[in-house]
């Protein structure tokens, strides 16, 4: 075996600390390339003590990074940097370097936040910029100084006026200076160098795929599963933020996902539906493959129905209890579905506490419908590949994804499924292993589930086209020898990077 590539694979919010179907994908693509070490780069909202996952031996590292915690990720967690070069960057921040180096750039951000047609080169210059200036200054009491606050609000005055219907109280301001903030603080913490870096997602974690590319020239892909900029628009739009706050998030992320598209040297989608958005944000075609996932069709089996449930009709679900996966639709499908079958019975396995509140929302319902004996917040379940096959179907009523395991495993144990038309649900099941309906649409989730609990031989039938469809399709092994392929592609015909004098320097300084 020839010397393996290290890879920087950066994550937030999942693999390896929380499960969902991006730390699945992780898990395999850590555990099965053979080609590659990686180095973890996870970025979560507080410190977490202990990985959900067994880690492979191919994994040699992981770089935690925690966002939102009280303390700052550099004042918990020591990054390899020497204590004397925290001393320095401390001392060469002064008011004058803020006023006449950092404003400046801090200037063009905002303005190239909200520019009417934001140029992708233009954000890359700002960051870029930025990240020179956190080489030598401290980030927090740089963005800290009352020099950025009032530059920020004289900033977002000029654009408030220029909008006659925008306005802005202070509680705004201040959680919007705060999310700048917080998005941004990477930009101030060193990064291992690896060969090559992945992306899990076109959003705010490229920054240090960034720092890499700028100090290295390290090349970038980037593994689009839900579509970070639809998802981020969907979940902003139902929030309760103000009009301003929505605004500037908006704006905001959609600048950094052109910048992502831009920078990414391949973007890996795992279905086609995800490229009309790669191509709507600036995103070059010529980039774009599909790689779709894979799963063990020889561990995810067809299975006797545990005896406790034989004689139940039952309806499975794997989905973390949280918006996107629109657990409210699939409780109003199972009060349908009561009106015909009154003792069927929906499992659903999956995180409760991701979103408590959501999940509160979702216990009310069930008692208002009265489904407390029908409709089941299991839980997590340990044993996924046993899961599917309590049902006699499965379910998914998702308003987003990106090409769902839930359904892939459902279907190689032949539990044909009834999912929501999203992402790349509709290029893994057809009509010939489940029904296919539209997003919100209860009463038809709830006929299209009564019309397979009624009958059997349909159930078989899809159940076993599923099987055959995934067996053919959608195994790991196809999925990690196509992400071997492209690491080879990237990385083994490489030659010798050029560094420009000014990296030299700077990782000469880094060393001393």
């Amino acid at each position: 075996m020839s010397e393996k590539y290290n890879v920087l694979l950066i994550l937030e919010g999942t693999y390896p600390y929380n499960g969902g179907g991006v730390s699945t994908w992780a898990h395999m693509l850590c555990s099965d390339v053979s080609n590659a070490n990686y180095s973890l780069y996870s970025i979560n909202a507080d410190f977490e003590t202990k990985p959900k996952y067994e880690l492979s031996d191919n994994v040699k590292d992981v770089v935690q990074v925690p966002l939102w915690s009280p303390l700052e990720p550099q004042e918990m967690i020591n990054y390899g940097k020497k204590f004397h070069k925290f001393v320095e960057r401390k001392e060469n921040t002064n008011d004058t370097n803020i006023e006449n180096i950092f404003l400046p750039i801090f200037e063009r951000l905002i303005k190239t936040i909200y520019a009417a047609n934001p140029e992708a080169e233009d954000m890359d210059d700002v960051i870029f910029d930025m990240w020179r200036y956190f080489q030598k200054n401290d980030y927090k009491k740089t963005m800290r100084s009352k020099q950025v606050w009032d530059a920020f609000r004289y900033l977002m005055h000029d654009i408030i006026v220029a909008d006659k219907d925008e306005e802005a109280t202070l509680y705004d301001l201040t959680v919007a200076m705060r999310w700048i903030y917080r998005f941004l603080i990477p930009l101030s913490i060193d990064v291992p160098k690896a060969d090559l870096t992945h992306l899990t997602l076109s959003g705010f974690p490229v920054i240090p795929a960034l720092v890499l590319k700028y100090k290295y020239g390290t090349p970038m892909i980037v593994t689009e599963h839900g579509v970070f900029i639809r998802e981020r628009l969907i979940a902003i739009n139902a929030s309760e933020y103000s009009f301003f706050l929505k605004k500037m998030l908006i704006k905001f992320s959609e600048a950094i996902t052109s910048l992502v598209y831009h920078k990414a040297d391949r973007i890996l989608s795992v279905n086609k539906f995800n490229m009309i958005w790669e191509k709507m944000y600036g995103a070059d075609p010529n980039k774009i493959d599909v790689i779709y996932n894979g799963i063990d069709h020889k561990l995810f089996v067809p299975k006797a129905k545990p005896e406790h449930l034989v004689g139940t009709p039952t309806v499975v679900a794997a989905a973390r209890i949280f918006e996107l996966k629109d657990i409210i639709t699939m409780i109003k499908s199972c009060a349908v579905v009561k009106q015909v079958i009154p003792n069927v019975k929906y499992l659903v396995y999956g995180d409760n506490n991701a979103v408590p509140e959501y999940t509160a929302e979702c216990n009310k319902l069930i008692s208002e419908l009265g489904l407390e004996d029908n409709f089941i917040l299991a839980g997590f379940h340990n044993k996924p590949h046993e899961l599917f096959c309590e049902g006699d179907i499965s379910i998914l009523t998702s308003i987003s994804e990106g090409f769902p395991y839930t359904v892939l495993e459902s279907m190689s144990c032949g539990i044909p499924v009834v999912a929501t038309d999203v992402g790349g649900v509709t290029e893994a099941l057809d009509p010939t292993c489940g029904f296919i309906c539209k997003p919100k649409d209860h009463v038809e989730i709830g006929n299209s589930v009564i019309t397979l609990l009624q009958d059997k031989a349909l159930r078989e039938k899809m159940g076993a086209n599923a099987r055959k469809k995934v067996a053919e399709n959608f195994t790991i092994g196809k999925f990690i020898y196509e992400y071997e392929q492209v690491y080879d592609r990237m990385l083994s015909k490489r030659t010798k990077q050029v560094v420009e004098p000014i990296f030299i320097e700077l990782e000469r300084q880094e060393a001393s």
